[in-house]
């Protein structure tokens, strides 16, 4: 009864396609694996934890929507389900058993106990290198594109002109707005919070060698020539811990969960 649930289920997530498109190579596979999860399932649900658990209706009919979501259309999901010897009872059957296997595992995490404060402060302490901040920069910038070399040359003269007179970042978006041809002109030429890796190559190198207020000389990208403003400098530093504490928080507490039900889950095959 579940065995073609399973066949479904595991085509579509590791081969991302239904059973009936899978190759001998990737149908050999999916079998192995799927006689193995069957087995573990048997064991999850045959041990004390899942006395009790109960799969709502309701669940089991939004799965079920969610599966055949996966298909151009309700027919075709019909054909599959008739190909893998399901009906409408053996598919609920199978995706009610999969809710309480997942019910059960997430019975099991719940009783894990969440991380503490103090761990997650000596988490931060030990892996201060997770939490570094690189420097980035508060960019606008100025786009003028050309189609020949005396427009070129045409745009490069502009451009000059355009530094010398629009130093202020109040005048520099003024200019942006009525000259680039960026989208960003709308914003005043503004590019945001930028880090390494974030510009073209031609661009990046000037982009962070600039002071506060400073314009760059004309610049060449793949996509025309700019002028580069920096707002302001975000320095290398190390985040804060208070502000990343939800983050390193959640982050243990997933794998405290994870690994408290994977060692249950040992423990139920162990037994068995």
């Amino acid at each position: 009864m579940q065995d073609g649930y399973l066949n479904l289920k595991l085509s579509w997530e590791l081969f991302k396609k239904a059973p009936d498109a899978l190759l001998a190579a990737e149908r050999q596979r999916l079998d192995s694996i799927a006689r193995r999860q069957h087995e573990l399932e048997r064991g999850i649900l045959a041990a004390p934890e899942a006395s009790g658990v109960v799969v709502p209706d309701n669940a089991v009919a939004s799965r079920v929507l969610e599966i055949a979501g996966r298909y151009p259309s309700h027919e075709d999901f019909e054909q599959e389900m008739a190909v893998l010897g399901l009906d409408k009872a053996r598919l609920g059957e199978a995706l009610a058993r999969e809710l309480r296997v997942e019910a059960v595992l997430e019975k099991v995490a719940g009783a894990v106990p969440p991380v503490s404060e103090i761990d997650a402060e000596l988490y931060y302490h030990a892996h201060l290198d997770a939490f570094e901040i690189p420097e980035a920069r508060s960019l606008r910038h100025i786009l003028i594109t050309y189609n020949d070399r005396e427009e070129k040359a045409r745009v490069t003269v502009q451009l000059k002109v355009l530094r010398s007179n629009a130093r202020g970042a109040e005048a520099f978006g003024k200019a942006a707005l009525r000259h680039s041809q960026c989208p960003t002109a709308m914003q005043e030429g503004i590019l945001g919070l930028v880090r390494r890796g974030q510009l073209y190559p031609e661009l990046e190198p000037a982009a962070f060698a600039l002071a506060r207020d400073e314009i760059s000389d004309v610049l060449e990208s793949p996509i025309g020539l700019h002028i580069l403003r920096c707002d302001a400098i975000q320095p290398r530093g190390l985040a804060p811990f208070a502000e990343v504490a939800t983050q390193i928080g959640e982050r243990l507490n997933e794998r405290r969960r994870r690994k408290a039900q994977q060692d249950w889950i040992r423990e139920q095959a162990v037994r068995a």
